[in-house]
């Protein structure tokens, strides 16, 4: 595609996280600050959110790649699941043999059996839920008594939620309360200003292997802010459309055009509006022009005043 043409040996703006890119933006390392010191304490549910695109994902998988050797992990990427299959697919993760028609007593003394096992070796067992919004209520409810296996001490078994916004509207619903109560961490995504915005782009494009500085000038980065809202996916995906247009015009620097075209091309980004000829006068001005003008043709009917341009 356009690798050669920017000497770049990867793809910079893709949609799969990949930890290889992580940036460190100040919402990403305060959400892995609280995450590293909610497991150190030990117990509850930890839970993350943040808008589509913000980057959840991205952090689960560092957490899961740079979490201490003191943590035995159980990843689940797609929680829309029945409390049996969630079940499952937990012991699964933690090497548990489920029998065919285990029923949830058995399960529980199996699952229990081995946290302490896990336990006794100095270890401490955490599930970790992308996606967690997707989580069935009657999931939901099962998973807390999950975590109801315990020591005198101290809990077998940690929890960390990762979700959009509606993972926060579901908790409060009158009947998951209980579990609302034992999440004793939270942490919610920001996204990205302007100037965060400009390194990031920067910091991808150095990772790939460019080095050239300005390829994203500051002006092209403030559009991208401007449609993106500082959302990392979207400004990935215009980022790589704005690439694309440039290497398709043979030039080494994106401009202004290329982003907006990029813009124009995205159904996620916000439409980035032109600025109206006479910008000063107040639209009520324009908005008694129209009455006038529309009076005046009534009366006038032979006159063709509303000819395209006098009303913007």
């Amino acid at each position: 595609m356009y690798l050669y043409h920017f000497g770049i040996k990867e793809l910079p703006f893709t949609l799969t996280p990949n930890t290889s890119y992580y940036f460190g933006l100040p919402s990403h390392k305060e959400a892995i600050e609280v995450l590293s010191t909610a497991l150190r304490s030990g117990e509850g549910f930890i839970k993350v959110t943040g808008e589509v695109g913000a980057g959840k994902t991205l952090i689960c998988r560092k957490l899961l790649n740079e979490i201490p050797d003191g943590f035995v992990t159980a990843y689940i990427p797609n929680p829309y699941l029945s409390p049996a299959e969630l079940r499952r697919s937990v012991a699964a993760e933690l090497s548990v043999s489920l029998p065919e028609g285990t029923d949830q007593q058995e399960f529980t003394q199996l699952i229990q059996q081995r946290l302490v096992e896990i336990h006794k070796q100095h270890k401490t067992a955490v599930l970790i839920i992308d996606e967690a919004q997707a989580l069935p209520d009657e999931s939901i409810e099962a998973l807390r008594l999950m975590t109801n296996l315990e020591t005198e001490s101290q809990k077998l078994l940690q929890v960390v939620l990762f979700g959009q916004p509606e993972l926060d509207d579901k908790l409060k619903q009158p009947k998951l309360r209980q579990l609302l109560q034992r999440i004793t961490f939270s942490y919610k995504l920001k996204l990205m200003d302007a100037d965060q915005l400009f390194q990031y782009v920067r910091h991808r494009m150095a990772v790939a292997g460019h080095r050239v500085e300005g390829l994203f000038d500051e002006a092209c980065c403030e559009l991208l802010h401007k449609a993106s809202g500082g959302t990392p996916r979207i400004v990935n995906v215009l980022c790589h459309k704005s690439l694309m247009l440039a290497y398709g015009e043979g030039v080494q620097k994106i401009t202004v055009e290329h982003v907006e075209a990029a813009i124009n091309d995205t159904e996620a980004a916000r439409p980035i509006r032109k600025k109206r000829l006479w910008g000063w006068i107040p639209t009520s001005f324009f908005t008694a022009a129209s009455v006038l003008l529309v009076t005046l043709s009534n009366v006038h009917g032979n006159i063709d005043l509303m000819t395209s341009g006098w009303i913007k």
